[in-house]
């Protein structure tokens, strides 16, 4: 039952029964109860004035104070904002709380817990892949293109080329290089259509030497024993041959090349002007419309393979998402002083937002109430504080029958 009801209800029975007594006899007990009903009466209607004078004017009469919420509406709402801001949400209150909590090994905990479930990581990629889906790569492609270009126009080409001939001879770039040439040419020398142009080219430049005397009876007596087919396997084997010895790491012919590219290399770093010509190679590339168009088509295809792994990775239970996320774990765990920056900063960063933004949770609050006619506000306090204040009424109805009780037993005996 309201508790308003009950309030009630006490002081209409504390009102029934003083009337009712005042018709009966005058005998003792009655005279007893009737000083109890008395003061029921008397302590019920005066509380019931008391918390009837924090909301409104009892009985609708203007009654100093009384109404005493509405009349200090302002200061109370300013005294909950100043609350909210000073002692509520205040840095340090809020750092200590946040310290307790442990946040970043709580999310964790959440999230492992999560992980391990299959159907957890099939959602977590069902969304990576709806995300991939809707990926914008039409706006996100002249972005790009955009980005590199500024990227080219501003950046010293001579340090970037710089660093990067460096690092590839660190990593021996430069002689895998020219493995890989000197393995194509041997590919391309062993072919029998490159033995054939080889055995041609020679016969014809061989007809157009004009030499003299003994030396030229012997060319001639040399060329007229090779055909072209001859031609072409010498020519073929002395090229596989020069390939294979150039592949040995310790053929002074092959250091000689290597030292020549990385010269050309740091030369090319050093000449300004060529830098220049290659910046400006660049930006005219990268400005034009197909190469936006490039972008695009690698995206796609970027996308295309991301997707199809995405979907082999669902299908196969989130294994290396599980394994994926483990591995992070354990690696988190094996570095305790990251949880705890981690932990710092997360805090931080909550408490810089509240902090920074608290006053607008007191702004809410005034904007909130300041909306409310008087008697909205009214019905509101009274449904979260008004219950609680009604059983006042009632033990004031109560505890005054019974002290009236006692008063009338104490005037008879005295």
């Amino acid at each position: 039952m309201n508790s308003k009801y009950i309030a009630g209800i006490s002081l209409i029975i504390m009102a029934a029964g003083f009337l009712i007594t005042l018709a009966l006899p005058d005998y003792t007990w009655i005279l007893i109860l009737q000083g109890g009903f008395e003061a029921g009466l008397v302590g019920g209607f005066a509380d019931w004035f008391a918390v009837t004078a924090l909301f409104r004017h009892p009985m609708g009469i203007p009654i100093p104070h009384t109404s005493l919420l509405l009349k200090n509406k302002d200061r109370i709402v300013q005294s909950l904002v100043s609350a909210l801001e000073t002692e509520l949400l205040n840095k340090e209150s809020i750092e200590k709380k946040l310290r307790g909590w442990n946040l970043v090994e709580r999310a964790t905990s959440m999230a492992t817990k999560a992980i391990q479930k299959k159907k957890v990581r099939a959602q977590l990629i069902d969304s990576v892949i709806t995300f991939v889906e809707k990926l914008p790569l039409e706006k996100l492609s002249p972005m790009i293109q955009s980005g590199l270009a500024s990227y080219v126009r501003k950046a010293e080409l001579h340090e970037a080329v710089d660093k990067l001939a460096t690092y590839l001879i660190k990593q021996g770039y430069d002689e895998k290089a020219l493995d890989y040439v000197l393995q194509q040419v041997e590919t391309w020398a062993g072919r029998l259509e490159t033995k054939r142009m080889l055995g041609r080219l020679a016969n014809e430049k061989m007809g157009e030497v004009k030499l003299g005397g003994l030396m030229g009876f012997a060319f001639q007596a040399f060329a007229g024993f090779m055909d072209e087919d001859k031609l072409g396997i010498l020519l073929q084997n002395m090229i596989a041959s020069s390939i294979r010895d150039l592949k040995e790491e310790d053929n002074e012919y092959r250091a000689l090349i290597i030292r020549e590219i990385r010269v050309q290399l740091f030369q090319l770093t050093s000449n300004e002007e060529k830098m220049e010509r290659v910046k400006a190679w660049l930006l005219e590339h990268i400005e034009q419309e197909r190469f936006e168009d490039m972008i695009k088509e690698r995206m796609e295809d970027i996308r295309a393979m991301a997707l199809k792994a995405l979907v082999r990775e669902r299908d196969n239970g989130g294994r290396l998402v599980l394994k994926g996320y483990r591995v992070l774990v354990n690696q988190v765990r094996a570095n305790p002083e990251w949880i705890h920056e981690l932990e710092n900063k997360v805090s931080q960063a909550i408490v810089n937002v509240v902090e920074n933004n608290h006053y607008r949770i007191g702004q809410l609050v005034k904007e909130n109430v300041d909306q409310m006619d008087d008697e909205a506000l009214v019905e509101m306090l009274e449904g979260k504080i008004g219950k609680d204040l009604q059983w006042i009424r009632v033990n004031g109805a109560l505890c005054g029958f019974v002290i009236g009780l006692a008063l009338s037993v104490l005037k008879m005996l005295l």
